[in-house]
C-alpha cells in the first residue's frame, strides 16, 4: 500500500497572479478558483497545484521548490521565456546544470539543463 501526492499546495498573496504565472510556464490551465484560490493541472496524472490566498507574506527561503526543465528548447531559450513571463533572477547561486530564479511573488524555483518531454494533450478530466 502507498500514497500518492494529490495536490501540491502554495500559500500566496495573488493566486490568480501565481496560476497564471505558473500555467504558462507548465503549460497547465486553470480548472477551478473559489473565493480561497485558484487550482491548476496539466494534461497527465501528475498532481494539481493549488495557489491558497493568505495575507502573511514570505520571509524566507522555500524549504520545498520546483525543478522545470526545458521541453522543446535550450535552457537559454527557456530562461529567456520564463524572464519574459516574469520571473527574476534568485540571489541564490546555482550551479552548471541549473539556475535558481524566483516567480513573481518571489517563490524560488530552479531552471535545470536537462529536458524532458512537453505534457501530452489533450487535458484529463478529474
Amino acid at each position: 500500500m502507498a500514497s500518492r501526492i494529490g495536490d501540491i499546495t502554495i500559500d500566496c498573496n495573488d493566486p490568480e497572479l501565481l496560476a497564471g504565472f505558473w500555467c504558462e510556464v507548465l503549460g497547465y490551465r486553470i480548472f477551478a478558483r473559489d473565493e480561497t484560490g485558484v487550482a491548476i493541472r496539466g494534461a497527465t496524472i501528475s498532481p494539481d497545484i493549488l495557489f491558497i490566498r493568505v495575507s502573511e507574506p514570505k520571509t524566507t527561503k522555500n524549504r520545498l521548490h520546483f525543478d522545470v526543465c526545458p521541453t522543446d528548447s535550450g535552457r537559454d531559450e527557456e530562461l529567456a521565456r520564463l524572464l519574459g513571463l516574469g520571473a527574476k533572477r534568485s540571489s541564490i547561486v546555482g550551479s552548471g546544470s541549473w539556475i535558481v530564479l524566483e516567480d513573481p511573488e518571489g517563490n524560488e524555483f530552479c531552471l535545470m539543463s536537462k529536458r524532458i518531454p512537453a505534457e501530452p494533450a489533450p487535458f484529463h478530466d478529474a
